[in-house]
């Protein structure tokens, strides 16, 4: 049994359901009536899933009416039609009464058996919609509507934020609140717009706030209880539970709080990648940027940073990775009007990447809101998700195969551009990514579909990748796509990848939304080691080909390149700019030729040019702003322009900033009133700092 509010009811009615012999639940409007027995009306009748426990668990209401969305023990969440019409009530009345009159006279002796005996007069309704398993095999815990929204809670230590798309349940996102709080109970939402998350951390009750990313309250109760009930006001809070047959009462007047929070954190550890989405403009108020940050927490940020108020404000916080993220990718933004968000709202795909070989993909849509704190509104839809292990995990005889490397983490990534290809009924974005196994991988996503897979990798390197940059050449003679990586050993090697990306979309455009990840027909040692070294699992057949042998490679510098940039000159050649942990910096001036098709693309190497001891430490950030100007960003907290001449680099002006052990730059041009360009940069590490 379990009660659920329904919008619009009568004063004093309130909806039960309860579920019965073979997955069938009974939806009944329970009224009170003073000094009378209450009165029952059985609206409707549901049919559950299939599985071993079959019954409900909690149900809500959707405000859009019509609608019924409920939790199961086995984890699914169902969404079902429903109806309140007077016609279908005043039937229901008969049907519970044994009349049509519904004030004629009854008892509790005869309105429960009566109600029951006739429910086949109901058609029995089947789900509109299912999310099987959504929560895992704990079951959902509870169900709210919210905002135009559905939120689900279970016991595997998430959250999910759901939306109604017509008839169906969309999923947008998951949340993790905490790290050890599997036994999620219960969201309310604050009078001040703050969530709090109910639910049981070991043998404590525990209320966790998701505005300040903490514990607000936490009561040892033994943990686990079933039957409980929290409440709270200004003045106190109550927490009752049920412990071995007796009722217990936690009761504590409210303390004034003698904290003060001078600056909230974005992150609980360092920043380790930073992007900028773009500028909302918001009437009344100032420009506001849009900022995506990635931490050693495990989660990633998007924040609205306004330069009048000198305030980052986090608009969504995206905990959806097992380790650290440390690589960004945007693609976009697809510019305004998208999902109705209006003539000033952005829109793009983000990509997140790090530890544990996961990448994580969402769609950002914000618009300004003047009414919020930010001025900003943010909505965040989970597309897609990849894990190079997921599959083996699935495997049932993976005792007998040898794991991947766990360790393995993506470095960097780039979207490559240009490659929404028309040619297929539903467009395509790849995705390259440098891998710590020595690896340089490409990804094909269908957001459609929300499939993410392995197309294409090549172990060349033969040690870690650091970093990677896809660039389009467009000028006569074709399109081709071309990449750069970089590894630890300071080399640079520039890759034709258009072959492989062209395979790939024919291959997805053959298997009609039909993909299978990337399979390896054999076991493959990492690098040059002995064959005891890490190997991979067979997974599948291989579908898609290998990246092949690199166009050209450069020895750049002496150790690991920690920072690349590509930029196209207007004569169309192309300017390669990497700053390493020698503190050196180096720009190479290539030269795209396109040949037959026996011969190929070929690089030619123009011109290089270095400047050793450009800074003091790594150099951990770097953009060519022009071809004629560049800019370079290390730990030695010094923000550096130079300009390329013939003679090499000369240093323009140098700059401090504040944040300690830098690890990402991100650069964008802003227009002046008078059409002068002005460059703008945001530097993370320990802290993220805007400078102009």
């Amino acid at each position: 049994l379990s009660w659920a509010p329904r919008p619009g009811q009568p004063p004093g009615t309130a909806a039960l359901l309860a579920s019965g012999p073979d997955g069938e639940m009974l939806w009944l409007d329970v009224t009170h009536r003073p000094g009378r027995a209450p009165r029952a009306r059985l609206m409707g009748r549901y049919l559950l899933p299939p599985c071993k426990q079959r019954w409900h668990t909690c149900a809500a209401f959707p405000p859009q009416g019509g609608l019924l969305v409920c939790g199961d023990r086995r984890g699914s969440l169902l969404l079902f039609p429903c109806s309140s019409s007077p016609g279908r009530a005043a039937e229901s009345t008969g049907i519970a009464n044994g009349s049509t009159d519904p004030d004629g006279e009854d008892s509790s002796s005869e309105l429960e058996p009566s109600c029951l005996s006739h429910r086949e007069a109901l058609p029995l309704e089947a789900p509109l919609s299912v999310l099987f398993g959504l929560h895992g095999k704990t079951g959902v815990t509870s169900v709210t509507c919210h905002g135009g929204y559905v939120y689900s809670t279970g016991r595997d230590g998430c959250y999910r934020q759901l939306r109604l798309q017509g008839q169906q349940l969309e999923v947008l996102r998951k949340h993790r609140p905490c790290k050890g709080l599997q036994w999620i109970e219960e969201l309310r939402f604050a009078p001040d717009g703050d969530l709090l998350v109910l639910g049981f951390h070991a043998d404590n009750f525990v209320v966790w706030s998701s505005r300040t990313g903490e514990n607000l309250h936490c009561i040892p109760c033994g943990g686990g209880h079933r039957s409980w009930s929290y409440c709270s006001s200004p003045s106190a809070e109550a927490f009752a539970f049920v412990k071995s047959g007796d009722v217990m009462l936690y009761h504590r007047e409210a303390e004034p709080c003698e904290q003060q929070v001078l600056l909230a954190s974005l992150h609980g550890r360092e920043i380790a990648c930073v992007r900028r989405l773009g500028a909302v403009e918001v009437p009344g108020h100032a420009a506001v940027n849009v900022f995506i940050t990635g931490s050693e927490d495990t989660t990633a940020c998007v924040l609205a940073l306004s330069e009048r108020s000198r305030a980052a404000v986090p608009l969504a916080r995206l905990s959806d990775h097992i380790s650290s993220v440390r690589a960004l990718a945007l693609a976009g933004p697809a510019g305004p009007g998208d999902e109705g968000f209006g003539e000033e709202g952005l829109s793009a795909l983000l990509f997140s990447a790090g530890g544990r070989a996961q990448i994580e993909c969402y769609r950002l849509l914000c618009a300004g809101d003047p009414a919020s704190e930010s001025a900003v509104a943010c909505q965040v839809v989970h597309v897609a998700s990849h894990r190079l292990d997921e599959h083996w995990e699935r495997k049932k005889n993976r005792h007998k195969l040898v794991k991947m490397d766990p360790e393995t983490r993506y470095m960097s990534l780039s979207v490559l551009p240009g490659t929404s290809s028309e040619q297929l009924p539903t467009p395509w974005k790849f995705l390259a990514a440098a891998c710590s196994d020595g690896s340089v991988r490409v990804f094909g996503l269908l957001e459609a579909a929300r499939k993410l897979v392995l197309v294409a990798e090549s172990f060349h390197h033969q040690r870690c990748v650091l970093k990677v940059e896809a660039f389009l050449h467009t000028r006569a003679g074709g399109e081709r796509h071309l990449l750069c990586s970089a590894a630890t050993d300071g080399s640079l090697a520039f890759w034709d990848i258009t072959g492989p990306v062209a395979h790939a979309m024919d291959a997805l455009h053959r298997a009609e939304g039909e993909m299978q990840p990337l399979g390896r027909c054999s076991c493959r040692r990492l690098g040059s080691a002995s064959p005891a070294k890490v190997s991979v699992a067979l997974l599948t057949e291989p579908v898609f080909p290998a990246l092949g042998a690199p166009l050209l490679s450069v020895t750049a510098h002496s150790c690991g390149v920690n920072s690349l940039h590509v930029r196209e000159t207007p004569e169309g050649r192309y300017l390669v700019a990497s700053g390493s942990d020698d503190g050196s910096i180096h720009v190479c001036l290539l030269e795209v030729a396109l040949g037959e098709a026996a011969v190929g693309t070929c690089l030619r190497l123009l011109e290089r040019v270095a400047r050793p001891c450009a800074h003091a430490a790594h150099v951990t950030g770097i953009r060519v702003l022009r071809p004629d100007l560049l800019l370079s960003a290390s730990v030695d907290q010094r923000l550096t322009l130079w300009r390329r001449g013939p003679g090499g680099l000369d240093e323009l002006s140098t700059t401090f900033f504040h944040v300690p052990d830098l690890a990402e730059l991100d650069c964008w041009e802003v227009a002046e009133a008078g059409g002068e360009l002005r460059y703008c940069c945001v530097l993370c590490g320990r802290g993220l700092e805007m400078l102009r």
